[in-house]
């Protein structure tokens, strides 16, 4: 019937390309959702590419993200710090820290962004062996109110050292141990590493290596670790191969 309308078929068509819209829009929430773990999801596991798994958190954070296995994000809560000062005073040990199992001889390196807000906030990679016997790597907001590289190593007490001041949020850090010893590395661009510190903690370790992020003074610290790579059964620290 020529000349003649049908309004209910051009509504037809409108309805069908809303519902192709809407498909492909329902595809793309769920893709995004199955490349992000978040914690909002509190039996989440956490799962990082190259990283042997299981993750475990020694205190919880006040929000994590894990994004396509290869970024992590970790928000600490107020006032959560990992220090035992020597000038003394009760040991802080409330940090959130993202710990796993490494070879005995190993490397582990990230790109660590810091939102800094206050004193003392950090990104952090981390070594655990017990309460009393621990390590820690940073990148922290000094007293002086710059960024710099910080190393923290523990046999009770804390012994802390300020090293390499910091332009901008963001440095590499990376940890090697090969034996007994253990180096802290740091780099502006992930290639040419300076060595900060080279220590022990004892032989025979049951050793735990990982992430954390800090905010001993202030509400919330997030840390962004970015190009995470894990090395295991190293012979060489310096290149970690």
């Amino acid at each position: 019937m020529q000349g003649i309308k049908f309004p209910w078929r051009m509504r037809l068509r409108r309805l069908s390309r809303f519902a192709v819209a809407l498909s492909g829009f329902a595809l793309s929430v769920l893709t995004l959702t199955a490349q992000t773990q978040v914690s909002a999801n509190k039996n989440a596991e956490p799962a990082l590419d190259g990283v042997p798994g299981p993750l475990t958190w020694q205190h919880a954070p006040a929000q994590w993200k894990i994004e396509n296995g290869k970024t992590l994000s970790i928000t600490a809560d107020k006032q959560t710090d990992w220090y035992a000062s020597a000038m003394g005073g009760a040991p802080s040990d409330n940090s959130a820290r993202l710990l796993f199992k490494p070879t005995e001889d190993f490397a582990l390196s990230a790109k660590v962004n810091v939102d800094f807000h206050s004193q003392w906030d950090a990104g952090v990679l981390v070594l655990y062996v017990n309460d009393e016997v621990w390590a820690k790597f940073c990148l922290e907001m000094t007293i002086e109110k710059h960024p710099a590289i910080v190393s923290v190593v523990t046999r009770g007490l804390s012994d802390d050292n300020n090293s390499i001041a910091i332009n901008g949020s963001s440095v590499y850090l990376k940890i090697a141990k090969v034996g007994h010893a253990i180096y802290f590395f740091a780099s502006e661009d992930g290639k040419n590493w300076s060595v900060i510190r080279i220590f022990s903690l004892g032989e025979k370790l049951d050793l735990r290596a990982g992430f954390s992020s800090q905010a001993p003074v202030g509400d919330r610290c997030t840390t962004t670790f970015t190009e995470i790579d894990y090395r295991p059964n190293i012979k060489d620290p310096w290149s970690g191969k």
